[in-house]
């Protein structure tokens, strides 16, 4: 167990850092399923440059288009630490994407 007590699971061969993002997983393969969502992608890696210059890179634990055409990036946090949330203001800065905690 890691100092988060995250429990990694998997499911579809899909391996989940905790049990709140498995639980996040089955709610978003349901709703592909029923063709509310599309494009659903896993751990999706966004470099994060300033100036230019690789900082770091954000891996998003889930991304997809709803029905009306709007990108979603979701993280699926217990525990937002100070690293995800410097993170999540570069992504906001650097690809204008806000991302959402569920």
């Amino acid at each position: 167990m890691n100092k988060y007590r995250n429990r990694a699971t998997t499911i579809d061969n899909h391996r989940f850092a905790s049990l709140r993002e498995a639980a996040r997983y089955r709610e978003l393969a349901l709703l592909l399923a029923a063709g509310e969502i599309r494009n659903l992608e896993l751990q999706v890696r966004f470099p994060l440059l300033v100036n230019g210059v690789k900082i770091c890179t954000y891996i998003a634990d889930f991304c997809y288009f709803s029905k009306d055409g709007k990108y979603t990036v979701e993280d699926s946090k217990g525990y937002a630490t100070p690293l995800y949330k410097l993170k999540k203001r570069l992504m906001a800065a650097c690809h204008n994407i806000d991302v959402e905690e569920v």
